[in-house]
């Protein structure tokens, strides 16, 4: 006997179907869950800037990145979505209730607010790593002139004239970079 010719239990096949509503339910979810990854990537880039860990910092950005690109595979998802539930591709998240009537389920609207309020923390973590930042670069920028001895950043001064090149070129620093 060969082991095609040994009796084999056969499964029952089953599908699931998920209407086009759980399916949208569940691609709001998704998205709000990659918002949530990202908020935790702005929050632990902001302790490697308080630590001065570059290499975290580092991290976080090419982190940031990988989020990013799959958020945007989960938004061309709910534009999909949004046309098989009869509706416009780019339908607002907040006008949903509205195209959709008594198709709105309790999970849609739970998974539409949850987009939405990890949506506005992300966007506060944004606006605040974007002020640490400038502030760290600012700092860092007034720390490498001091210890360069220098009074302004090359970066926006004016050009030097012949005499600051020639002292420029005596210091450790070549401050004109």
């Amino acid at each position: 006997m060969t082991p095609l010719d040994t009796p084999h239990e056969v499964l029952p096949a089953t599908r699931t179907v998920v209407s086009p509503i759980d399916s949208l339910t569940d691609a709001l979810n998704t998205e709000r869950r990659l918002l949530d990854e990202l908020i935790a990537v702005m929050q632990r880039q902001r302790s490697a800037v308080g630590h001065d860990d570059l290499q975290s910092v580092d991290d976080s950005v090419f982190a940031t990145h990988r989020v990013l690109v799959t958020l945007n595979e989960a938004r061309r998802r709910r534009r999909a979505l949004n046309t098989l539930i009869g509706q416009r591709e780019d339908i607002g998240i907040h006008s949903l209730e509205d195209a959709l009537g008594a198709r709105m389920t309790p999970a849609l609207r739970e998974a539409r607010d949850g987009l939405h309020n990890a949506a506005r923390a992300l966007s506060r973590e944004v606006a605040l790593n974007r002020r640490i930042l400038r502030e760290a670069l600012a700092h860092g920028d007034a720390y490498a002139r001091t210890l360069a001895g220098a009074e302004k950043s090359p970066v926006y001064a004016t050009q030097p004239t012949p005499s600051q090149v020639r002292s420029q070129t005596n210091s450790l620093l070549d401050r004109r970079i």
